[in-house]
């Protein structure tokens, strides 16, 4: 048992220089493809609609401080990451280093639609027609990338690979 939490433990810097890069990378790709290409949505799009200039302009700072908060979250990443390189007894596995980037985009749907969509309702994925479904969508994605990230990182240590290929 020591020795699989000895295993646990030496992983542990390179899972969570993934997750907060996933975190970071989750959150680019919402801003980014949700916020500024499609504009789907801007950040306080269900609270305040940006139906004039002024609402346009307070709605374009909620999306900057979410992208400040995810530009925060992927130097994090890099800095753990970076730390992690650093160690000997840091085992470099790209299934372990890719599925804790997955686990951390999918807590980054988790979390960001459970509080923004749902709790908060500041906005949704696609307001309008089939509103919840989107919202949904946005959640079960989440999901899933957690779970197959979750699922990389276990089969992983299960293996004992511990070669960066």
């Amino acid at each position: 048992m020591e020795v699989n939490n000895e295993k646990t433990q030496r992983y542990s810097p390179l899972v969570a220089a993934g997750v907060f890069l996933g975190l970071g990378l989750g959150g680019f790709f919402d801003g980014i493809l949700l916020h500024q290409i499609l504009q789907w949505h801007h950040m306080l799009s269900s609270v305040r609609p940006a139906t004039t200039v002024p609402e346009l302009e307070l709605n374009m700072v909620g999306d900057g401080l979410f992208e400040a908060g995810t530009w925060v979250m992927t130097i994090v990443g890099v800095i753990l990451l970076w730390r992690a390189g650093k160690r000997e007894d840091v085992p470099w596995s790209s299934r372990t280093f890719f599925g804790s980037i997955l686990v951390g985009a999918g807590l980054f749907n988790l979390i960001e639609g459970l509080i923004d969509h749902q709790i908060l309702g500041i906005h949704h994925v696609k307001p309008g027609v089939n509103e919840l479904l989107w919202d949904i969508g946005f959640l079960v994605v989440g999901a899933t990338l957690a779970i197959v990230g979750w699922l990389l990182i276990r089969a992983d240590q299960l293996s004992g690979d511990r070669q960066f290929s």
